[in-house]
């Protein structure tokens, strides 16, 4: 005879294993703190090249400008001012990837945690028959 409840149960867990599950096993596999800076240090990558192309573009944008006033100019000071910016720019994507990836760790151990009380709850099912 069929338990419908077995069966319920079973198409939520494969449902979770086919959507979010391989999502948040990749996740799982590491320590929070692991995981949390491995990204981290991908955002802060990747916003240094952002940084570098916007500026880049700034540059170019404007460059006859820039070239009239290239010996006007304090290089220390606008040097400054750039890696001032650069820093700023860091800190804030650095911060903000950091809170996301510390919500998802914690979202992934809820719902792993939730899946595997379902395939204890599966197993007590399991062994009653």
């Amino acid at each position: 005879m069929i338990n419908e409840e077995k069966v319920i149960l079973m198409t939520r867990m494969a449902a979770f294993e086919e959507h979010e599950g391989r999502k948040y096993m990749k996740i799982v596999n590491y320590f929070r703190a692991d995981y949390i800076a491995l990204q981290v240090l991908k955002a802060i990558f990747c916003a240094t090249i952002s940084f570098a192309l916007i500026f880049a573009l700034y540059i170019f944008y404007d460059i006859e400008m820039f070239m009239q006033d290239i010996y006007k100019m304090d290089m220390i000071s606008f040097a400054k001012t750039i890696l001032m910016y650069y820093g700023i720019t860091v800190i804030v994507y650095g911060g903000i990837s950091y809170v996301i990836c510390a919500y998802k760790y914690s979202k992934a151990r809820k719902s792993l945690r939730a899946y595997y009380q379902n395939l204890k709850k599966l197993n007590s099912m399991y062994e009653e028959n």
